[in-house]
């Protein structure tokens, strides 16, 4: 397993800048409410093998530093009910992924339980390793995995759970997964039903 740094070079810009995946960004977060990006982000690049990296576990990703948290403890760092810094995970594949090529693992409705779980802790959130216990309330949701050829992209809700796996394929697993910005925090409690975005709408179904 090896981490490549952020990658802004042509191909990456562009790559994160079609105009099929701007109506996407527009469809699922609302028109002018995501940040265009510039660059990709890191790339978790995954070889053969079959030693665990340890880095395999059940996880929702951060989206923001609180005032405790430290820049190199990633636990450390915070997510809010609201998905404060973070509209879309994302996962950009950029070699073709089968089942045994370590694709992403993905709990199906997730994204639900972990907005019940943020709802108490407000706008400040809790810390991912506060976070991580309770991840264990979706244990019990169908798993999927994120296959599919080079150039494939898929555009999820921020509080999905899922997990990398061991790369039991043949090839090398090429993949980015940059976060989506918001403009502005996404909200919950709008005077007009019709406003929402689907990312919204969602994390209100989880707190119903």
């Amino acid at each position: 397993m090896v981490w490549l740094g952020d990658h802004a070079e042509e191909p990456f810009r562009r790559a994160v800048n079609t105009a099929r995946l701007h109506a996407a960004f527009d469809q699922l977060v609302g028109k002018g409410r995501w940040e265009p990006r510039h660059s990709l982000g890191t790339f978790p690049v995954r070889f053969p093998g079959q030693d665990d990296t340890g880095d395999t576990g059940w996880h929702v990703d951060a989206s923001f530093a609180g005032e405790d948290s430290d820049p190199n403890d990633f636990l450390s760092w915070r997510v809010n009910v609201s998905s404060r810094g973070r509209a879309l995970l994302m996962l950009f594949l950029f070699s073709d992924v089968d089942e045994k090529e370590a694709p992403t693992r993905i709990r199906v409705g997730s994204h639900l339980d972990v907005a019940k779980t943020l709802e108490p802790a407000g706008e400040t959130g809790m810390r991912l390793r506060e976070l991580a216990p309770t991840l264990a309330a979706t244990v019990g949701r169908s798993e999927v995995i994120a296959t599919g050829e080079a150039g494939t992209v898929y555009l999820c809700h921020p509080f999905l759970v899922h997990a990398a796996q061991i790369h039991l394929g043949t090839q090398p697993r090429f993949m980015a997964q940059p976060p989506l910005s918001p403009t502005e925090p996404f909200e919950l409690h709008r005077s007009d039903d019709d406003s929402y975005s689907p990312v919204e709408r969602a994390i209100r179904r989880g707190l119903s």
